[in-house]
């Protein structure tokens, strides 16, 4: 059975990190490996929530599985609560990557064209460090930016496309990181995704529907690195992932009453 390593924080309520992950693995009859980097009552989309920070046990944690010997197919790396974590993480990767080993990093850390709260200087470029240690990296368009240096502008509408492109190409051409870039807002009715693999810019193209989701970004990237693991290409996986996320947003549409921060309800389409 294929492993999968996620360092990721766990929330009760807000379908995203390792509560996505989690059963999405598991249905693709691979066994996930939780590193867990914090715990929260609800994710942080929350009007408020409640945290507790595991910074100081992860290497612990860390320890102990090299005491089993433990060896991955896969490491999903998501939401960092702090910059301290990014040498725990940037070393977890060192040890047990191996040549065999797929590295998947979202960058998470913007959406709509600003930061998240509490991510400061210093915590946006512990984001970016962890970044460059992965094969593929799914950051949206906000985060592209971030990851490029690069301002906000025309990251919706009709020049999105474009400049997503351009930072996809250089981004790729300066680190040799494939890209799978997310919520790329092209018209009132359509959003895409963008593949950056090498020479290759494809996008797919999505029927938007609401406004942005929690833990959206958390589905694609534990679903492309699964369909990966099971032998398909990034294009072909990154396909399948948006068609599964836009078949839970239609189903989450669909309820009397929607509130984003709860997610998506992905469960019975597993």
């Amino acid at each position: 059975m294929k492993k999968i390593a996620v360092i990721n924080d766990i929330s009760g309520f807000g379908k995203c990190s390792l509560t996505t992950a989690l059963p999405i693995i598991s249905s693709h009859k691979m066994q996930c490996c939780p590193l867990v980097s914090g715990v929260f009552s609800n994710q942080t989309g929350y009007d408020s929530f409640k945290y507790a920070d595991l910074t100081d046990y992860m290497q612990g944690f860390i320890d102990e599985w090299k005491k089993l010997g433990a060896e991955f197919d896969a490491i999903i790396t998501g939401f960092i609560p702090n910059h301290r974590q990014s040498d725990i993480i940037k070393n977890f990767i060192d040890e047990f990557k191996t040549e065999n080993t797929l590295v998947v990093a979202d960058p998470v850390m913007a959406d709509g064209g600003q930061a998240y709260s509490g991510f400061d200087e210093e915590r946006i470029n512990a984001v970016c460090e962890i970044a460059k240690k992965a094969d593929i990296i799914t950051p949206n368009i906000s985060e592209l930016c971030l990851l490029c240096s690069d301002d906000f502008k025309d990251i919706s509408g009709k020049n999105a496309l474009t400049k997503a492109e351009k930072l996809a190409r250089k981004y790729y051409s300066e680190n040799s990181i494939s890209l799978v870039i997310s919520g790329i807002e092209i018209s009132d009715a359509e959003i895409a995704t963008a593949v950056c693999d090498g020479n290759d810019f494809k996008t797919i193209i999505s029927k938007k529907m609401g406004e942005s989701f929690s833990g959206t970004g958390d589905i694609l990237s534990t679903y492309l690195t699964c369909e990966l693991l099971s032998g398909k290409d990034l294009f072909s996986s990154t396909k399948s992932a948006c068609e599964f996320i836009e078949k839970a947003i239609s189903k989450t549409m669909q309820k009397s009453s929607v509130n984003y921060a709860d997610g998506v309800d992905f469960e019975e389409l597993l």
